[in-house]
């Protein structure tokens, strides 16, 4: 544990999960300020200038914010939360006190770093979001059971691009589960659910809970 390391926060919340196999539960967000990425279709771009300053916060001060909140479920996301030098020694500590935790990659850092017992939740970027030369596929070699990989589809191109990851590296087997969503206001929900049942993969369609309940640009939730 490293008491006085501290990662620039753009944002720490308490809402529920709007995504992924535990969608619908309570959950902290830590939300880090940064990412290289650039992707099109990001809908926290707020959060991705490193040069921006947020909150400094320590391992303690996010514990507090867990233990006030009542919740012992806490994410990282942001941003990207692996471009954070004390990130790794953070998921760690949070471990070790008993958390469940999970941090949600756009996968184009490595993650051979990350506890064991952290939950990864990676983002494979598809075509349509011009990131997608900047994957880093080897990582999903190192992804189990605990682990969930997700695909944001814009289009057919992107959906089918999606289906080439999952066959080639076996995801259906290898994680706990693969996940498609729609670009928001771009693909229809419909198009997208009829591919995956014409091919019969086993992936979970989801929506983004909290675009549902909150405005779909409201922050913080």
């Amino acid at each position: 544990m490293v008491p006085m390391s501290t990662i620039n926060v753009n944002e720490m919340f308490y809402s529920i999960q709007g995504e992924g196999t535990r969608a619908g539960l309570p959950c902290i967000f830590v939300r880090l300020q940064g990412c290289k990425l650039r992707c099109v279709w990001c809908d926290t771009p707020y959060a991705l200038d490193h040069r921006v300053t947020g909150l400094a916060l320590t391992l303690q001060d996010i514990v507090h914010y867990a233990q006030e909140k009542q919740c012992r479920f806490i994410e990282f996301t942001g941003g990207e939360p692996l471009e954070h030098e004390h990130v790794f020694e953070m998921l760690t500590s949070l471990c070790d006190l008993g958390y469940a935790v999970a941090v949600e990659t756009g996968g184009h850092v490595a993650i051979d770093g990350i506890d064991d017992r952290v939950i990864v939740i990676m983002d494979v970027k598809c075509p349509d979001s011009k990131m997608s030369t900047l994957n880093k596929l080897d990582n999903l070699k190192q992804l189990d059971k605990k682990d969930e990989v997700k695909f944001v589809i814009a289009s057919r191109a992107d959906y089918e691009f999606a289906r080439s990851i999952i066959r080639t590296f076996d995801l259906e087997n290898r994680v706990g589960a693969v996940l498609m969503s729609c670009v928001f206001d771009t693909l229809q929900f419909v198009d997208l659910v009829t591919w995956i049942l014409e091919d019969h993969l086993l992936v979970r369609f989801q929506l983004q809970l909290h675009k549902f309940v909150w405005s779909p640009d409201t922050k913080g939730v």
